[in-house]
């Protein structure tokens, strides 16, 4: 706990570094969690970015009381049961955390109404929605600047899903820059969806912890 509580002050100093030592702890993990549940490894690598994401949305939010481990498997969870459901499939594996000092998982019901899947579907468009317009005006704000390289990244690392060892050999650029182009990029991503003034109901992640 203590080391987390270190590792999250670090990240939200905005250290670069800090963000991919939690990527190095958490994701090979999340991904056979998530894995093992799709059985599509694209689609897990993509969930496991979405997972990333919400953690780092949610921040400003998050209870350092609470393990990052539990956290971040509680979102991946979430992610993971939307994606089901909108593959048309009801999540039949353990999806939920069985306690706060423990990475296993049990059952949730798997009962609900018609009436919270029109909320569900509802909410996925207003999501997109809204990452659309930050991403427009993150976009606009690197052309403007002519920052192509930021540009060039984000496509590799958000829309191809590359590594960020392989960007940095593509774009010819340190690995470090790479991380640092992509922790300020999910900053200012996070910092659009919240002055968006969305619902609660909308990226819960960023209201989780009050």
């Amino acid at each position: 706990m203590q080391s987390d509580t270190i590792l999250i002050d670090r990240i939200r100093e905005g250290e670069p570094k800090a963000w991919d030592e939690l990527i190095a702890r958490f994701e090979g993990r999340l991904t056979a969690f998530v894995e093992s549940r799709v059985k599509n490894e694209a689609s897990a690598e993509d969930l496991v970015q979405d997972v990333f994401v919400g953690f780092l949305t949610s921040l400003p939010n998050y209870d350092s009381t609470r393990p990052l481990e539990s956290y971040l498997f509680s979102i991946a969870a979430h992610k993971l049961t939307d994606f089901l459901r909108r593959q048309g499939r009801r999540p039949t594996l353990p999806l939920a955390p069985r306690d706060s000092e423990s990475s296993g998982w049990e059952p949730t019901s798997d009962a609900r109404p018609a009436s919270s899947i029109a909320r569900s579907s509802e909410r996925r468009h207003l999501e997109e929605d809204a990452v659309a317009i930050a991403l427009r005006d993150q976009i606009d704000h690197w052309r403007k600047r002519s920052q192509w390289d930021k540009l060039k990244c984000a496509e590799l690392l958000f829309v191809r899903g590359w590594a960020n060892k392989q960007a940095a050999q593509f774009l010819n650029i340190p690995e470090q820059t790479i991380a640092n182009y992509k922790f300020e990029c999910l900053s200012k991503l996070r910092d659009s969806l919240r002055g968006q003034k969305l619902s609660e109901d909308v990226f819960p992640e960023l209201h989780e912890g009050g």
